[in-house]
C-alpha cells in the first residue's frame, strides 16, 4: 500500500478545500469548473475499466460459498438495510436519502482489495468478484433509485439510463477496444506498465472531480458542513452490522479465514465513484445529492482500515477453542 493509498482521506478533504478556496477566491473560475466533473469522472472510469476482464465474470463462481454469500449480502440485503437505515436517520431529507442509497447500493471495485491484502486475506478470491459486482450494480441501481425513492424524488428512468451510458457505457466500451488494440499491437509492455499505476490515477482524477465540484457549487457545500455529522450514525451502523454479518456467515458456510476477509471487505467497502459519476449526470441541480457521495469515503476509508487491523488481530490472536 503506498503513501498516496494511505492518505486517501486526507486528499480527499484537502481536494474538497482546495475546491471551496477556489470556488470563492476565483468566482470566474467557479462559472466553468462544473464543466470538468464529467469529464474526470468519465477518465477515472475508463482507467478502472482497464483493469476489469468482463470476459472473466465466470471466475466469480470458482468458490459458490463465496459469490453466493457476497452477491446476497451486497444486492438484497444491503439495499433493504440501507432502505431501513435512510427512513430512520434521513427521513425527509430527499437529497440526503438518494445519496445514502447511491452510496450504500453499489459495491466497491477497487480500494476493497487493499485491504483485503492488508489484512493478509484471499486477494484473488476477492478479485474473483469484481467483474460480476460491476455489472449488477450499473443494473441494479436505476432500480433501487426507482423502488426506494421514485415517488419521492424528480427523475425518469431515460436520465438514469442517458448517465449510465455517458459516464459507465461509453468508459466502458473504450477501455475494451483500446485493451483489443493493444493486443494487436507491440505495445503491450507499456500497456502493462500503465496498468500497474492505475489506481494511482483514478485517485488523483477522482481528486480532480472533487475540486471540480466544490469549486463549482463551494458556497452551497460549504454551508452544509452538519450533513457530515447526519451521515455519521447510519454509516458507523451499517459498517458495523455489515461486519459482524459478514463474519458470521462466512463462518456459517465454512470458509477458511483468508476467504472471509474478502468476503467482510466487498460487502462493507463502498463505490462512490461510479454512484458520483451518475450522480452528476443525473442530479445537476441537486449538488446535495454529489456532496453525501463525496463526504462517504471520508467516513469509509478510517473504518475499512480498523477492519483491517481489528481482522488481521484475530488472525494473529484466534480465539481459544477456535479450529
Amino acid at each position: 500500500m503506498n503513501v498516496l493509498s494511505k492518505l486517501q482521506p486526507l486528499f480527499i478533504v484537502s481536494s474538497a478545500l482546495i475546491g471551496i478556496f477556489l470556488g470563492k477566491t476565483i468566482p470566474v473560475l467557479a462559472k466553468h469548473t462544473g464543466n470538468f466533473i464529467e469529464i474526470f469522472l468519465m477518465l477515472m472510469l475508463f482507467v478502472l475499466f482497464l483493469n476489469v476482464e468482463i470476459k472473466e465474470i465466470s471466475k466469480s463462481f470458482s468458490d459458490l460459498r463465496f459469490s453466493v454469500s457476497a452477491l446476497v449480502i451486497n444486492f438484497i440485503f444491503t439495499p433493504l438495510f440501507t432502505m431501513i437505515l435512510s427512513k430512520i436517520f434521513l427521513s425527509g431529507q430527499i437529497d440526503l436519502q438518494t445519496g445514502f442509497i447511491m452510496l450504500m447500493v453499489t459495491p466497491c471495485t477497487d480500494w476493497y482489495l487493499i485491504f483485503t491484502g492488508i489484512a493478509n486475506g484471499n486477494v484473488p478470491l476477492g478479485a474473483s468478484i469484481l467483474p460480476l459486482n460491476l455489472i449488477l450494480q450499473i443494473v441494479l441501481l436505476p432500480v433501487y433509485l426507482l423502488l426506494f425513492m421514485g415517488t419521492e424524488v424528480s427523475f425518469g428512468i431515460a436520465a438514469i439510463i442517458h448517465s449510465i451510458l455517458l459516464v459507465l457505457i461509453i468508459p466502458l466500451v473504450t477501455a475494451n477496444l483500446i485493451k483489443f488494440i493493444v493486443k494487436k499491437t507491440r505495445l503491450k509492455n507499456n500497456f502493462e506498465k500503465l496498468l500497474k499505476k492505475a489506481d494511482d490515477i483514478q485517485f488523483i482524477l477522482l481528486c480532480l472531480a472533487i475540486v471540480s465540484m466544490f469549486s463549482s457549487q463551494g458556497a452551497l457545500l460549504s454551508g452544509n458542513i452538519i450533513l457530515f455529522i447526519k451521515l455519521l450514525p447510519p454509516l458507523l451502523i451499517f459498517f458495523a452490522v455489515v461486519f459482524c454479518l459478514s463474519f458470521s456467515v462466512g463462518k456459517m458456510v465454512k470458509l477458511p479465514y483468508n476467504s472471509i476477509i474478502p468476503l467482510i471487505f466487498t460487502t462493507s467497502a463502498r463505490n462512490s465513484p461510479v454512484s458520483l459519476a451518475i450522480a452528476v449526470v443525473t442530479f445537476p441541480l441537486r449538488p446535495v445529492i454529489s456532496l453525501v457521495l463525496v463526504m462517504g469515503p471520508l467516513i469509509e476509508l478510517p473504518v475499512l482500515a480498523i477492519n483491517s487491523a481489528v481482522l488481521k488481530n484475530i488472525r494473529c490472536n484466534p480465539p481459544v477453542g477456535r479450529g
